[in-house]
């Protein structure tokens, strides 16, 4: 295989990848995303590797990638994935894409009761192969463009030995009596689907600090922690960025009925205060009276 990598951003390399992917026999796919800063996690990359390259797949670009939806249903082209949950669902979630023969490299190891299950550790014991692979970059923001060349080194080297894997952990299992088990495991990971967070009415119960409050107090952390999720979904953000646990007990326990008088409180930045303070003060206005 090639040492580097091909970033799928013009007809060309989309061409390339498109005849190249295509014609494989096996692939293998990751995908980066983050679940971190958003209510519904962002897909932000996505790495196939063949017998002879790397591509990578930018979704923020406008960039025809529908010839991948070919693919990854093609019963004839091995899918290999490691954890593939995540992967197939965002990539159905956004693209609508399914997959057919998937071979899960994660759960072929669980299968064969092995020790380490990273993605490194699989890698290191089947391929005599060490990862260089640093925290720093797998939590760098994948949202943010343009994407570093060590970020895009970091994806493409998740990719790099997936073939290769795939065949050794193949041959163990077959050694083994475990195919027919792991198929029906790979099939059920390939049915997968993506599902928006559901709101849990009595999460508020469990946040720190809340048994301190009086009671009055406790009625407003709960219209608090109802507004807080509501807003994460709608500005698509994290419900923490939005307000975090620590900022609505703070608020749950101040009576301000503007929003001035919400700014001077010193809870909140001035900026949240601008962009949340009038919905917040309209929320709480709502709380009945008998609440106080």
């Amino acid at each position: 295989m090639d040492d580097g990598w091909i970033l799928v951003d013009n007809a060309h390399n989309r061409e390339m990848a498109e005849r190249d992917i295509l014609s494989a026999r096996h692939i293998g796919l990751d995908t980066e995303y983050d679940s971190f800063r958003y209510f519904r996690e962002k897909l932000c990359l996505i790495q196939i590797s063949t017998e002879s390259r790397i591509y990578l797949f930018d979704p923020l670009l406008d960039i025809d990638i529908s010839f991948l939806g070919e693919a990854s249903a093609n019963p004839a082209i091995v899918k290999i994935i490691h954890a593939c949950d995540n992967d197939i669902r965002l990539i159905n979630r956004d693209y609508g894409f399914r997959f057919k023969n998937v071979f899960d490299t994660y759960r072929a190891a669980c299968i064969l009761e092995d020790t380490g299950l990273s993605l490194k550790s699989i890698i290191l014991d089947y391929l005599g192969v060490e990862l260089e692979k640093t925290k720093k970059i797998q939590r760098s923001r994948w949202d943010v463009r343009p994407l570093t060349d060590e970020q895009m080194d970091y994806a493409a080297l998740d990719t790099r030995h997936l073939i290769d894997l795939y065949s050794r952990l193949k041959e163990r299992l077959t050694r083994n009596n475990l195919e027919g088990e792991a198929q029906e495991i790979f099939d059920k990971m390939a049915t997968v689907r993506w599902h928006e967070k559901t709101f849990n009415p009595n999460g508020f119960f469990t946040i720190d600090g809340y048994d301190a409050l009086e009671e009055c107090q406790k009625f407003r952390l709960k219209k608090l922690y109802h507004w807080r999720f509501e807003t994460a979904k709608r500005t698509n953000t994290a419900p923490f960025l939005v307000l975090s646990d620590r900022t609505i007990v703070d608020l749950s326990k101040k009576e301000a009925d503007t929003v001035k008088s919400l700014g001077e409180a010193g809870i909140l930045s001035d900026k949240k205060v601008k962009t949340f303070g009038s919905e917040i003060i309209k929320m709480l206005g709502q709380v009945p009276k008998m609440a106080w």
